[in-house]
């Protein structure tokens, strides 16, 4: 009997230390079980949960608690390769990428596996352990006990059940008073509780709380706003020009690395940098850092700020609408045809189903491109995406909207596969980045020159085209170099997680409005795009082109510093906040009809057929 119990209560404080020397993390490391008992408690308790459920199923304590700390430990080092990759550890909606490795997940997220066999070798050797003890190891108890297993293992998988699902009652356990919590920063709370609270934590902050946008207070705010929209939505109204194509391409990763000290007078964008002198242009600020592509090219589709999604960490796996309004609807009912192009698997990010949603008439992805099209280093090269983007633009027909997304400068960057080294090892480098993190910058920068060139290129095709054509190029962040930022700096003195990225709008033949220097945030691009294109009869764009010097700066990573805000920038805030809420329930329309200008004519809308064939196709 004493057997029975003092062994599992061994093993479960060595599992609690043992939980802390492998996170890693100063907050639960084992030296702090003394005067942070708890902390050490909690990071260790779903993994306790886990080992006290197969102990019970199985009867044997050193295989429970092995299976219980491999899995603990899968967790922890994956939390680890993001925490280096992106900055960022493991967090709740991370978990939805696992539905992804099917849909091309596995090859991507393998490129950030670690190459070296010790880890594999580790692994192997807990296995065997594992089946070892399987096999050989004497169980603590009968396999009857009249139905006492039975029901605690009931018990304990009900309990498990309800922590993963984040049912609020669990809040008591990671209480953010009893352990404290950093919302604003998974990485510093995560070096104060540990990964696997926080997890639970962000898992459980918002447990039992559903925001409700208050239609009331929305139209208080639009009638505080009443003058300014309709006065910039009849100054875009005078914007008649002929209707143009437009091109759209988000550029894996693109940004300008001469804010990095070391590289200011390095200039690695000619072509952006030339083509910014006579276009419209600035700088973007974007969501996200490292990776999570999706959430700036969300904002960018549908003009609605994820700042205001706080659930919503990757909008096409969490998002369920049929229909969900932005930029590309807006043009199909202007009679635009709209093609999405990306030379990769369409089922990743779930793109497939939030495409239609969104309102594309096709996806062009990785099956569709020729056989022959040209990869350069791990993914499809710029110079394939262009020759695609071209062949989607036809001379006659009705306009059309071609949104592309680039892959050949996605990371990892530790690679050389594809690629021409003797170009790759030319680029210099600053003071002090050698190592790895040389490697890495040096096959970035590779692939970023490349995306230049084809602005370059793709902007001279779009000029010899006979129909006008605007070309909008942005990066979706920056690229995951964490230790290239941790050496060097930025000369702007800001971190990696607040950078911005450039965005720029080529007018192919410059017979639209005078170009413009600003900056903007992701969710206000579309409402510049459209209103450059002559499309301004949509009241949401409009206004986040009226807000959009006040609220830019508040776009930025999930983990970076919060902004400052002032009262009226508060208040502001918070009012677009219940705006993004009802558009994204299709429930604003209603409230903004009264500020769509009356003349159809100077609106240039779509007339007869053509107008009622592309709401229908919106309807989709």
């Amino acid at each position: 009997m004493s057997k029975r119990i003092a062994l599992p209560l061994l093993l479960a404080v060595a599992f609690v230390l043992y939980t802390g020397i492998l996170d890693g993390n100063p907050g639960v490391a084992a030296d702090r079980w003394s005067d942070r008992p708890w902390h050490l408690f909690a990071n260790a308790f779903p993994g306790l949960l886990l080992a006290s459920l197969l102990l019970v199923l199985t009867r044997r304590a050193l295989l429970s608690f092995g299976l219980a700390f491999f899995v603990q430990g899968v967790v922890l080092a994956v939390s680890a390769i993001k925490m280096k990759n992106l900055g960022s550890p493991l967090l709740p909606a991370d978990f939805r990428m696992v539905g992804q490795l099917k849909n091309g997940g596995a090859s991507l997220l393998g490129g950030y596996l670690p190459h070296q066999i010790a880890p594999y070798l580790i692994i192997a050797a807990g296995i065997a352990i594992v089946v070892l003890l399987a096999r050989y190891e004497t169980p603590l108890f009968a396999r009857r006990t009249q139905g006492r297993r039975l029901v605690t293992a009931m018990a304990l998988t009900g309990l498990i059940g309800t922590l993963l699902a984040g049912v609020p009652a669990w809040s008591h356990v990671y209480d953010h008073n009893r352990l404290g919590m950093e919302p604003w920063s998974a990485a510093a709370n995560a070096g104060n509780n540990g990964v696997v609270t926080t997890i639970m934590q962000f898992r459980l902050q918002n447990a039992g709380k559903k925001v409700k946008p208050d239609p009331n207070a929305a139209m208080q705010f639009l009638g505080t706003t009443d003058a300014q929209l309709r006065a910039h939505m009849e100054q875009a109204a005078g914007n008649a020009r002929q209707t143009p194509d437009i091109v759209i391409v988000q550029s894996e990763s693109f940004f300008d690395p001469s804010i990095i000290r070391g590289y200011e007078h390095e200039d690695f964008a000619p072509n952006l940098h030339r083509l910014a002198k006579t276009s419209s242009a600035g700088s973007l600020h974007v969501p996200t850092f490292g990776g999570g592509t999706i959430r700036t090219e969300f904002e960018v589709l549908t003009g609605l700020s994820l700042r205001y999604f706080a659930n919503m960490q990757f909008p096409y796996l969490q998002m369920h609408n049929a229909v969900v309004p932005g930029m590309v609807r807006a043009l199909r009912s202007h009679g635009y045809e709209t093609v999405a192009v990306h030379g990769n698997d369409a089922g990743f990010w779930n793109r497939t189903t939030a495409f239609k949603a969104l309102g594309f008439d096709r996806f062009v992805s990785l099956p569709d491109f020729p056989k022959d099209a040209r990869k350069d280093g791990e993914y499809m090269a710029d110079s394939a995406m262009t020759d695609e983007i071209m062949s989607q633009l036809p001379d006659a027909g009705s306009p059309r909207l071609v949104f592309a997304i680039s892959m050949e400068a996605h990371g990892p960057y530790d690679k050389t596969v594809n690629i021409d080294a003797d170009e790759r090892d030319a680029i210099p480098v600053p003071d002090g980045i050698d190592g790895n993190a040389k490697l890495q910058l040096q096959n970035y920068i590779y692939h970023m020159r490349h995306a230049d060139a084809e602005l370059g290129r793709l902007a001279e095709l779009l000029a010899r085209r006979e129909r006008p054509t605007l070309l909008v190029f942005y990066g979706d962040h920056l690229p995951a170099l964490v230790e290239t930022y941790a050496k060097a700096g930025f000369s702007n003195g800001q971190s990696m997680l607040t950078q911005t990225v450039p965005w720029i709008l080529v007018d192919a033949h410059n017979d639209g409005p005078a170009p413009a220097h600003e900056d903007l945030a992701a969710w206000m691009l579309p409402g510049f795009v459209l209103e450059r294109a002559g499309v301004h009869d949509d009241a949401y764009f409009a206004l986040t082109q009226v807000l959009a010097p006040q609220l830019a700066s508040l776009t930025h990573a999930p983990d970076a510093p919060t902004a400052a805000e002032d009262a009226e920038m508060k208040t502001t805030d918070k009012a677009m906040g219940n705006l993004a809420l009802l558009r994204f329930k299709n429930r604003l329309d209603p409230l903004l009809a009264q500020y769509v200008l009356p003349d159809a004519a100077t609106l240039a809308r779509q007339k007869g057929e053509e107008e009622e064939r592309a709401a229908a196709g919106a309807r989709q």
